[in-house]
């Protein structure tokens, strides 16, 4: 892999790890801010999954679909079909808690099973990838 598709990778994946982090800082916080650590569960399995695709030299797709993002990286990558339930299961999180219409705080059990799928996610994709990009490899 050349210099500029390593740093492009490990990027996606520091901006994914970031978000797991940050939704376990906000689900811990006093009182807890869960709408929007649920939000970050999505947004890691998604910038995971679109470093995933970096990897492959796909261009990363324009959507919060994690759905879609599995089903087009699975055409390089085909073990990421194991991970379209969790994706499907965090998609609507991308906007569901952002916005005050209808706004509604989901519950710690909601919370729990965003964070648990979102850490599935990322932490196949790390498995299928050199070590060299993780986020804590420097």
């Amino acid at each position: 892999m050349d210099e500029a598709r390593h740093t492009l990778v490990r990027a996606w994946l520091i901006k994914a790890w970031h978000d797991l982090r940050s939704a376990h800082t906000l689900a811990t916080a006093t009182p807890p801010l869960l709408d929007t650590a649920t939000y970050h569960c999505q947004q890691a399995a998604e910038k995971a999954l679109k470093g995933l695709q970096a990897f492959h030299s796909l261009p990363p797709d324009k959507t919060h679909d994690l759905g879609f993002l599995v089903e087009r990286t699975a055409q390089v990558d085909a073990s990421v079909i194991s991970l379209l339930e969790d994706a499907e299961h965090l998609t609507p999180y991308a906007t569901l808690f952002r916005y005050p219409d209808d706004y509604m705080e989901p519950s710690r059990a909601e919370f729990t099973a965003a964070y648990e799928a979102a850490k599935r996610v990322f932490t196949h994709i790390l498995d299928r990838l050199p070590a060299s990009v993780h986020p804590e490899a420097h």
